[in-house]
Formats: structure tokens, C-alpha cells, sequence
């Protein structure tokens, strides 16, 4: 029975790992961090609202967990196009949640990153992604996994204001047009479904090795099987 704790359960991502968590009976208690109240649907869902700025508190909301996922991120219009406040919440809550894994020995830590992540690259968003990555390899955790999803599939929680206001238009033309260009492009930036990393993740989290490892989309795929 594996006690897990999650941040991002609001966004694509996080949302599909939580409706699996809800029927996998492997996972006991399952801890959902937020900086405001959510409705949660389980019994076995535990709420922590947490202030994301303060580390003593992802110390006391990962403790005791055997598993750590992290599917949380921002966009640019969420922060008025501010890097200093995007850089805040992408590498802050981040760096801040496997730290404190570290600290509280988790068995596995398992964060969302992006196709294209690296350190070097001159975009701000894959740069940071490169730098978020190499903090949570400098951890060094027994064990830490990184998805590098492309762009993602999937229907988001969004009111009809936000659609005719433009927020997301732009990915929801992209999740319409770029799927029938797919079979051009190299495997690693093809599209997925949210719910197949979310799978990849859960799955992972009950059968996971040691080490650092990165995933990207053909690996994603694979681990979206159930572990036999």
C-alpha cells in the first residue's frame, strides 16, 4: 500500500493522475497539495493547503510519503508574461518539493518536464525546464524520473470567459491541427494525451528502479502498460 503525495492535481496532467489514484487500490493515502481549496471526490484524498513559498511546509506534507509526483506548472498569461514570477512557481515549487523528498527520504520522486528541455537552449521555457531538471539529478534521490511530453492532449477544466478571452486558444487550435501533422515529426515532440503520462507516472510509482532516468514520448508509451 503506497502513501503518495501529489502536487498539480488542478491541470491536465495532474487531474488524469488523480482519477487514477481514485480507483488504484494500491495507493492508500494519497496527498493533494494546493494553495487553495479544491473539491476532492475519495476518501483515501487528503487535502493540504500549503503556502508554496514556505519549505517548512512541503516538509510536513511529504512526510511519510513513499512517492512524490509533480505535475505543476504555469502559463505566461497566468503571470502577465512576468519570467520572474513564472521562474517562482515552475523552479520554485519544484526545487522546494525534492529537496524536502531528499530530506524525508522518498522512495521515488517524479516530475513533468517538456520535449526539448535543455540547459542550453536559448528559449526561456525549455531553459528552465533544463535547469529544473538538473536540480532534481543534483538531489540525487534513490530514485527520480523526468517526462518530456511534447504538446499535450486532453480537455482542460476551462470556463467559456477564458475561451473567448484567447487563454489556451492557442493550444486548443494546436491540439486540433498539429495531431493530423504528427506522423512528420520526430517521436520525441509528437503529441500525447495527458492521460497516457499520467498513466506512465502511476505506473511507474509502483514499479520503479534506481537512479535518474529522463522519459520521453516512445518511453511514455511503453510505461503507460500496466507493470505485469
Amino acid at each position: 500500500m503506497i502513501k503518495i503525495t501529489l502536487f498539480g492535481s488542478t491541470g491536465l496532467i495532474g487531474n488524469e493522475i488523480l482519477k487514477l489514484l481514485e480507483n488504484d487500490n494500491d495507493f492508500k493515502d494519497v496527498n493533494v497539495v494546493s494553495r487553495k481549496h479544491i473539491k476532492l471526490t475519495s476518501k483515501k484524498f487528503n487535502l493540504k493547503i500549503i503556502d508554496f513559498s514556505n519549505y517548512k511546509s512541503y516538509l510536513e506534507v511529504i512526510d511519510g510519503s513513499d512517492v512524490v509526483l509533480a505535475a505543476i506548472g504555469t502559463t505566461q498569461s497566468k503571470v502577465g508574461f512576468n519570467k520572474k514570477k513564472y521562474r517562482e512557481i515552475d523552479f520554485g515549487i519544484i526545487s522546494k518539493a525534492v529537496k524536502a523528498s531528499k530530506e524525508k527520504n522518498v522512495k521515488h520522486f517524479s516530475f513533468v518536464s517538456s520535449a526539448g528541455a535543455d540547459i542550453k537552449n536559448k528559449s526561456f521555457y525549455l531553459k528552465l525546464k533544463g535547469e529544473i531538471e538538473k536540480e532534481v539529478k543534483l538531489q540525487e534521490l534513490k530514485s527520480s524520473t523526468v517526462y518530456r511530453p511534447s504538446l499535450l492532449l486532453g480537455k482542460r477544466n476551462q470556463t467559456r470567459s477564458n475561451w473567448f478571452y484567447g487563454i489556451r486558444f492557442g493550444e486548443s487550435l494546436a491540439q486540433l491541427i498539429i495531431p493530423l501533422l504528427s506522423f512528420l515529426m520526430p517521436d520525441n515532440y509528437k503529441p500525447i494525451k495527458a492521460l497516457n503520462v499520467a498513466k506512465a507516472m502511476v505506473n511507474e510509482s509502483k514499479n520503479h528502479g534506481t537512479g535518474f532516468k529522463i522519459y520521453h514520448y516512445r518511453d511514455i508509451l511503453k510505461l503507460k502498460e500496466p507493470f505485469k
